[in-house]
């Protein structure tokens, strides 16, 4: 524990955009998040005074990092393997656990394990080969094992000619069936070291070019058996797969039923719209959890929340500060968080959350809002 305030001392490898929300939500708790950084520009470093600068690939940075840490976590899954069970092995409390981690990070690791538990998920298989591809159907959607996010790593393969292309990059691929969607869902859990779970209000995402732009909570017109298996699938990973922390499950809704996605083990975007719209934040839960702290409430702060994302927008036109300027002005009751980021176009610099009664009318705002700081009008 720190000298100073006698509180534990949560690290974070990773200095993005969630770890710096995380820092956020760590000052209401009395600390200041200790965060791995690898640029002292990246998004958390510029804002948490506890920043280490180091390689979330190296032993030895991650080594020192960890040492004054009482627990250790993460803003994304890229750090290896076999450097989180070396720190295990030595000691330090890392959360969620490698074994656990795994499974967000190795997609085929993933399917072999829900497959076990009997969860519903795409018809997949690996491949690594043209003829593999044809055996299992076209068309079909190849995943990068591992690396992929944001819709990178993802292919729609429609040909041979298609599918070559993409085998020859030498990656780990799997094949999955491209299933016939009606929407895509999210539910978010938060798992204790003790066993204490809660369970957030299944969401709506909404996906342009791969990459999430909206997220409506609670997902609207969903009957309540589909929300309540979607959080007994939820509850199920969380505990078979001993998850510490923030989990995300990601959901095909289809006419056949759910069919699980993809896992996040860390904050998601999915649930950005907890600041305001949840009685606890991800941000502060995934505190409470791997601190072992008792799990906040996770009911509705209000009827309906409608969060968009903010996506950099082509060169030229009012610069970003301006544009808050106005929109603030224009729309008092929309909350912006924008992420110190550089602006590139389609990156992730912040998002919009309105809430409210009307959802309909939160959507019409949250898209204005996010187009308005995109593109300045």
């Amino acid at each position: 524990m720190d000298a100073a305030t006698q509180l534990p001392t949560v690290g974070m490898i990773g200095a993005g955009q969630l770890a710096r929300m995380t820092h956020q939500a760590a000052i209401a708790l009395g600390q200041s998040l200790r965060v791995l950084a690898g640029d002292p520009g990246e998004s958390a470093a510029v804002v948490a005074p506890a920043t280490t600068l180091g390689d979330y690939r190296d032993l030895d940075d991650l080594r020192a990092f960890a040492k004054d840490c009482t627990v250790v976590t993460f803003d994304h899954e890229h750090v290896p393997q076999d450097a989180l069970r070396t720190l295990v092995a030595e000691g330090v409390d890392v959360l969620p656990r490698p074994d656990a981690l795994l499974h967000a990070q190795d997609k085929q690791a993933m399917r072999t394990r829900l497959g076990a538990l009997g969860l519903p998920q795409p018809r997949w298989a690996p491949v690594d080969s043209i003829s593999d591809v044809e055996a299992f159907g076209l068309p079909c959607v190849l995943k990068a094992a591992t690396g992929g996010y944001d819709g990178r790593g993802v292919w729609m393969i429609d040909t041979p000619a298609d599918a070559q292309t993409v085998l020859a990059s030498g990656i780990r691929l799997i094949a999955e069936e491209r299933m016939a969607l009606q929407r895509e869902l999210a539910v978010q859990i938060a798992r204790s070291p003790s066993g204490e779970t809660a369970v957030y209000p299944v969401v709506e995402t909404v996906q342009t070019g791969g990459i999430c732009t909206e997220v409506l909570a609670p997902a609207p017109h969903l009957d309540p058996a589909t929300a309540d298996q979607a959080r007994r699938i939820a509850e199920t990973v969380a505990t078979e797969l001993d998850v510490c922390g923030m989990l995300a499950v990601e959901l095909f809704q289809t006419s056949k039923g759910l069919f699980v996605n993809e896992l996040a083990m860390r904050a998601h975007n999915s649930g950005h719209w907890t600041i305001e719209g949840a009685r606890t934040s991800q941000f502060e839960q995934h505190l409470r959890a791997v601190l072992d702290y008792p799990l906040g409430a996770t009911d509705l702060a209000a009827p309906h929340t409608v969060m968009a994302n903010v996506l950099g927008g082509a060169p030229g036109g009012p610069r970003l500060d301006e544009r808050l300027q106005h929109l603030l002005a224009d729309d008092p009751g929309a909350r912006v968080h924008l992420y110190g980021k550089a602006v590139r176009p389609g990156r992730k610099i912040g998002h919009v959350t309105v809430c409210g009664d009307d959802p309909d009318l939160l959507r019409r705002r949250a898209l204005r809002a996010a187009k308005w700081l995109q593109e300045g009008e």
